[in-house]
């Protein structure tokens, strides 16, 4: 096994390679805030990845990345974990094996869902959300709040900063609702990254990293993709790590991340 290396070695990059071999080089402990969003072994063309795996394989492959996620987290840390409906179980108790405490299992609600023949369409993915400390762990309630329905309609009882977003997020139709509201990232969308199959929107990433992390906290993102964690992590001020191992992705995030302005 390769010494663990200092985690300013792996600061403000997006290292080319397999997340767990990376992982296992990495200090225990270091980090505030993991966001995974893994292939979800449903038979999507990766550039480099073998998306439809046996399920005793792809389990198996969940708990050695998470095993290692879990050893990186600081003892305020958190990790959300995005996963389909067909895994999302396994997930949950793997994670519950560990040690890890559930603050919410959310469910994020989208338009533009996959047409289904024999079963209702999917809409929406889950977003596991644990913390390594059931009491102590790092939540920003004010940076997220939305305006209530008690506000709205004058209710002398609201609170005046808002209320902390429920834990379903969905799309919606009016400016101010689609504030936290939340399409999936469709072909034709602004953010829209070519040539990358899946990609997470900006909005999750900026409440997730809000809420669950600090100005001096490293964000780690083990399954970069399309680089929405390393971009919003860097546009919030925040260090971040990211890996992946297809070299095409890598360039994708790293020159999305070099766009922001004096990095």
């Amino acid at each position: 096994m390769e010494k663990e290396k200092d985690i300013k070695e792996f600061e403000n990059k997006i290292i080319l390679g397999d997340c767990i071999n990376v992982m296992k080089t990495m200090p225990s402990g270091q980090i505030d805030l993991i966001f995974a969003d893994p292939p979800y072994n449903i038979g999507i063309k990766y550039h480099n990845h073998n998306d439809k795996m046996r399920y005793e394989d792809f389990v198996k492959w969940c708990e050695e990345w998470i095993n290692e996620c879990v050893r990186l987290l600081s003892d305020i840390g958190s990790i959300y974990i995005a996963i389909n409906d067909e895994h999302a179980a396994e997930i949950v108790m793997i994670l519950k094996e560990l040690g890890l405490t559930m603050r919410n299992w959310i469910i994020w609600h989208y338009t533009f869902g996959q047409a289904q023949k024999k079963k209702f369409s999917r809409s929406h993915t889950h977003l596991l959300y644990f913390t390594k400390n059931k009491e102590n762990f790092i939540f920003n309630p004010d940076e997220i709040r939305i305006k209530s329905i008690r506000q709205k309609i004058g209710d002398k009882r609201a609170n005046p900063n808002g209320k902390i977003p429920d834990d379903v997020w969905e799309n919606g139709i009016s400016e101010e609702d689609d504030v936290w509201k939340i399409s999936r990232v469709a072909g034709t969308f602004h953010e829209r990254i070519k040539g990358f199959p899946c990609q997470m929107p900006i909005k999750i990433l900026e409440r997730v990293i809000k809420t669950s992390s600090d100005k001096n906290s490293i964000v780690f993102d083990p399954f970069s993709g399309s680089g929405t964690t390393p971009y919003i992590a860097k546009k919030l001020g925040r260090r971040f790590i990211a890996i992946d191992k297809s070299p095409d992705y890598q360039k994708v995030s790293d020159n999305r991340v070099r766009s922001i302005l004096n990095f």
